[in-house]
């Protein structure tokens, strides 16, 4: 599992649209996103880089946590 700090989210659409974009991910399993704690966890075997690009893709900025 990777989880990611998201910055930039500020209501139930930036969320849907981070979750969107990491489930179009090769590899991704599962995604959640957790606006309130700005926080995504992602389950499958994506490279982190990847994930971090396809959420600053749509306009977030993001950093793997763990």
């Amino acid at each position: 599992m990777t989880k990611l700090k998201v910055e930039g989210m500020t209501c139930d659409h930036c969320a849907k649209a981070v979750k969107e974009a990491l489930l179009r991910v090769p590899g991704v399993e599962r995604a959640e996103v957790y606006l309130e704690q700005g926080e995504a966890l992602v389950e499958g075997k994506a490279d982190p880089g990847t994930l971090v690009r396809a959420v600053e893709e749509e306009g977030y900025r993001a950093e793997v946590l763990a």
